[in-house]
């Protein structure tokens, strides 16, 4: 029992001095601001594809069927497809990535863009009086 007792209160004190270290944030962390954003500010489609064409005319707050996509696509790029199923494809892919939401009513489907959004660390922006003053050197 001794040998049992003697291993319980070794062990609890170095789990006791594990949790302290843990404590402390690794590598600078509590230096770091979150920020968030949205993923539709970091994504570049190339232009004048038929992703690019659905990704301009779907909006956030609106269901829009495929037709209104096509009437809009029209009035905004003065595109005709010659085969409007061409678009499925191209919208299925956006729904399965997750940028885009389908809903089905009436046996219709109708679409709209998902507001998706990411949380940045960065490192607070910090300039010191030192810096400000061999910027000012360098422009004197």
């Amino acid at each position: 029992m001794f040998l049992v007792d003697f291993f319980k209160k070794f062990f609890r004190s170095k789990g006791i001095a594990r949790q302290e270290e843990n404590e402390k944030p690794l590598y600078g962390q509590e230096n770091l601001r979150e920020e968030i954003h949205s993923i539709w500010d970091y994504l570049k489609l190339n232009e004048n594809t038929q992703a690019s064409h659905i990704i301009a005319v779907l909006g956030f707050d609106e269901w829009i069927s495929m037709e209104e996509i096509m009437r809009r696509i029209r009035e905004l790029f003065h595109v005709d497809y010659q085969n409007d199923r061409s678009l499925y494809p191209y919208i299925k892919t956006l729904v399965d990535v997750g940028l885009v939401e389908t809903q089905s009513t009436g046996g219709k489907k109708k679409w709209r863009k998902r507001d998706t959004l990411i949380k940045l660390k960065t490192p607070p922006e910090r300039e010191t009086e030192e810096e400000i003053a061999k910027v000012a050197a360098r422009k004197g």
